[in-house]
């Protein structure tokens, strides 16, 4: 204010011209000129910062028409195309504005709830560990789908140790379901032991949109000790490997496609056993896979173990419903977790940290009881004696 005064009382003393004054200030033209207009019609309240919002807008609806609209809504609950419909029939001789300005009338009004968020899932970033031995991780995704000669479409789902490259299984199906992606996997886990880590894309049914992105194949591998590995969202050069091997599927057992799935099954295991002991391999100097390749020392088990937490946690059940009973309040969980038994820990007054074996799922305050999910394991996990993993 103290500038503008002296700016204006400088320009009404007509020693300077508008143009070297507005120089001298550090102003536009039109900015002086603004100044000089306000004061003169004003004073020195013309000098204050006025709103930047319009005094007058010209296609605003008509209050009479807002007040029709909301006693509408207030009374029936509909939302902007019915009340528009219901309108132009019985008020004909209204102007009734657009539907997105109905929107707009409604939610300045309050009429509208909004709708929370969905509350996103973090990604644990890129997996840098690197397989320095057979079996520390092994590859698995779906090659893209086609369809055989029948016209009925085939998912094959691979499996490949990503140290030695060995083709563990191929096998078509159709569809991506979690049934058969188990039962391949079973099948893998009792003729060549089980891996120290899966890696595998976020698509289902290796990953979900729940709570640490956990499926019902994630909590499976979970209880058998094996970790799981999750590239990032549209980045396949992570798990590269194994796609460079979907490559060399593609172009010698997909096409052209077979006459029907039993058929293309069959190539697919040709495939398989070419792959892993005739072809050699020019990322492992020339040998095939199967001579690098030997079994894990890690026996599938024949009882699913359940995973064990330190004696200072409190142990959960969830229930058929997605979530647990926390002193008379509800905490919901998520649905692939049902009849699963959860570890919590506490690490401040109130605040409490969720745990399905090594995997840290994420943290909740008493007060809200909301689960905000993370992807950990805890910081403890590998030390013997506190906190063990599902195989120990």
């Amino acid at each position: 204010m103290t500038l503008r005064l002296s700016f204006v009382a400088a320009a009404l003393e007509d020693v300077f011209s508008v143009t070297e004054l507005a120089s001298q200030y550090g102003v536009s033209r039109k900015t002086a000129y603004k100044w000089i207009h306000r004061f003169l019609e004003e004073g020195v309240d013309g000098l204050v910062d006025h709103p930047s919002i319009a005094r007058f807008v010209a296609n605003r609806t008509p209050a009479h028409i807002e007040d029709v609209l909301v006693e509408l809504r207030t009374k029936r609950g509909w939302g902007p195309k019915k009340l528009l419909k219901v309108l132009g029939k019985r008020r004909p001789d209204l102007r009734l504005p657009s539907r997105s300005t109905v929107a707009e009338i409604l939610k300045r009004r309050g009429l509208v709830r909004t709708r929370q968020k969905r509350q996103r899932q973090p990604h644990p970033g890129r997996p840098d560990s690197q397989p320095l031995a057979a079996n520390q991780i092994w590859g698995v995704d779906f090659k893209g789908q086609f369809r055989t000669r029948d016209g009925i479409y085939c998912y094959p789902f691979t499996v490949s140790d990503l140290y030695s490259r060995f083709l563990i299984c191929c096998d078509g199906y159709l569809s991506t379901s979690y049934e058969g992606v188990r039962r391949s996997l079973e099948i893998a886990f009792r003729q060549y032991g089980l891996p120290e880590a899966i890696r595998s894309d976020n698509g289902s049914p290796f990953a979900s949109t729940g709570i640490a992105r956990l499926s019902r194949l994630g909590v499976w591998l979970l209880r058998l000790g094996v970790r799981r590995e999750l590239i990032q969202p549209g980045r396949p050069t992570q798990n590269g490997r194994h796609e460079r091997m979907h490559k060399t599927l593609k172009s010698e057992a997909i096409r052209p496609p077979e006459a029907n799935l039993p058929g293309q099954q069959r190539r697919f295991d040709d495939f398989r056993h070419d792959f892993n002991h005739e072809r050699p391999h020019e990322a492992l100097g020339q040998i095939t896979p199967a001579e690098l390749y030997h079994p894990s020392p890690r026996p599938f088990p024949e009882k699913l173990p359940e995973p064990v937490y330190p004696p200072h946690f409190e142990v959960r059940r969830v229930s058929r419903n997605g979530g647990i009973r926390w002193k008379s309040h509800w905490l919901n969980v998520g649905h692939s977790l049902i009849e699963q038994h959860l570890g919590f820990e506490q690490v401040d007054d109130g605040t409490w940290d969720a745990y399905f074996s090594t995997l840290r799922l994420g943290r909740f305050n008493e007060r809200d009881l909301r689960l905000i999910g993370t992807i950990a394991t805890h910081p403890r996990c590998g030390k013997r004696g506190n906190l063990p993993s599902a195989r120990d």
